[in-house]
């Protein structure tokens, strides 16, 4: 059974903290703090802070909310349409990409608390509630921490 990040802040610190603008990922071609940024961009995204065309059918989300709950990883080479090849950088450092991550995760913890029951949308899942969105941003976290050598798959 595959096992996945959890996705508690301290926990993700542990994982972000080893990232230098040196580290170099397995596969694929973003840089440390670009996958960051992307990680904090779906912090967004599961806020209804960012928007992206919906890329399934509503009669696919029943099938996809239970590849969320499964034991299934992302596949390694799932292409997100917000997650461009090379994504411009929105800080200077590496060091704020990972401080501004950890602000939007406190925010989204409150977001939720202060919507219980609050679906925002995925582009690639659907309408997601917070549990939904807790899945898929573990597994989210474990294939980028898979890609750069945090941790093995």
């Amino acid at each position: 059974m595959m096992k996945f990040v959890d996705s508690n802040l301290e926990n993700v610190l542990t994982y972000l903290n080893r990232l230098t603008p040196e580290t170099k990922p397995l596969l694929g071609k973003m840089t440390a703090q670009q996958v960051v940024e992307h990680l904090t961009l779906t912090l967004e995204m599961a806020m209804g802070k960012r928007h992206f065309d919906l890329q399934v059918k509503p009669e696919q989300f029943e099938t996809l909310r239970k590849f969320i709950g499964s034991d299934k990883p992302l596949p390694r080479d799932f292409k997100a349409v917000f997650a461009p090849e090379n994504p411009k950088l929105v800080h200077e450092e590496l060091a704020l990409a990972i401080d501004d991550y950890c602000d939007k995760w406190m925010e989204l913890e409150d977001f939720f608390e202060s919507h219980p029951g609050i679906e925002t949308e995925h582009p690639h899942f659907g309408p997601l509630n917070y549990e939904l969105w807790i899945k898929i941003h573990e597994k989210h976290l474990t294939h980028h921490f898979t890609q750069f050598g945090l941790i093995n798959d």
